[in-house]
């Protein structure tokens, strides 16, 4: 297992390379001027390009592109450092620091939310195929998957947040200084909600797939030849055996959660990641794009490495490294 870790996350470190050599050229040669936020609007066209010649040979960017590329990734690998944001001069690693709790929070709520209610979705659907409520389902998990997230979040906004009056629209908590667990949960609700929305129609669906699949064999045949109850044999045989390929859904997932995260964080102002992402393109500010792209590629691998190894905790007969 030990040999297999060390394996998978050597193997991450050129496709880390590759996304952050991808994220930096396509940055630096997409339209817009990090400088402009610098710029003295009073100032002649002289001065305007003086002030911006300086600015420019600050913060290097009047270096080519692979001069800049290899300083950066050169101060992040020997010191771990990802540089100082264009606009308030604050450490890139401590923005990132301040913000990736709320994202993990967010997302990880999906997540479970999404688990918790899409696997029993799944296995009823598949128990009950062709009955009114495998077909509600079924309906339901189409337009889950086709609808857009942002969508979603505008049609939660109006109804529960201003209509009801159930949610609040935005933010992380009150504005009062103690921590209110039930404060944070209430401003979590709908994030997480519209945010899990389409997650519970694409595993609820593939958990059908699964278990359809998985209560056509041998083996649950022989389990109900025994005389073992319906019950033993659905959540004893066949759930996990039909929960393996959910893993892979999970792990396949999480690039679109942080893509779905980016415009959620901003409809409801979720002061993560994805707000910081946001702002941060908006003003050109290239060294928390970069930032904010790796520790998103970095948590995406680790994620794939989690998967791995809940393969073989699930189905013991999955071995790594081994013939």
């Amino acid at each position: 297992m030990f040999q297999y870790i060390v394996k998978r996350t050597l193997q991450s470190v050129p496709l880390l390379f590759i996304i952050t050599v991808i994220s930096f050229a396509l940055m630096t040669l997409a339209p817009g001027d990090p400088t402009a936020m610098y710029e003295n609007p009073e100032a002649s066209d002289a001065g305007s390009n003086v002030q911006k010649e300086l600015i420019e040979e600050k913060l290097g960017l009047d270096q080519p592109i692979y001069v800049q590329y290899y300083k950066w990734l050169k101060l992040f690998v020997t010191d771990g450092d990802l540089g100082y944001s264009f606009e308030d001069g604050q450490p890139v690693t401590k923005k990132i620091v301040d913000k990736i709790p709320a994202t993990l929070t967010l997302m990880s709520t999906a997540i479970v939310l999404s688990i918790l209610i899409a696997i029993p979705i799944g296995v009823y659907s598949a128990v009950k195929q062709y009955s009114k409520l495998d077909y509600f389902f079924t309906s339901y998990a189409f337009l889950g998957i086709a609808i857009p997230q942002f969508f979603i979040a505008i049609l939660v906004i109006l109804f529960f947040s201003i209509k009801l009056g159930w949610f609040p629209v935005s933010g992380m908590r009150e504005v009062y200084e103690h921590f209110d667990l039930k404060d944070r949960l209430h401003h979590l609700a709908l994030p997480a909600i519209t945010l899990a929305f389409g997650l519970i129609a694409t595993k609820s669906r593939f958990m059908r797939s699964s278990m359809l699949e998985v209560i056509k064999q041998d083996y649950v045949r022989t389990a109900r030849a025994k005389g073992l109850s319906e019950r033993k044999v659905i959540f004893k045989h066949a759930l996990r055996n039909a929960l393996i390929p959910i893993i892979t859904i999970i792990a396949l997932q999480l690039p679109n959660l942080f893509g779905g995260a980016l415009f959620i964080e901003q409809l409801f102002a979720w002061p993560g990641m994805g707000r910081l992402s946001i702002n941060a393109i908006f003003i050109r500010d290239y060294q928390v794009i970069m930032g904010t792209t790796l520790i998103a590629a970095v948590l995406v691998v680790i994620a794939n490495l989690i998967a791995d190894i809940l393969y073989a905790i699930i189905d013991p007969r999955i071995t790594f490294g081994k013939k």
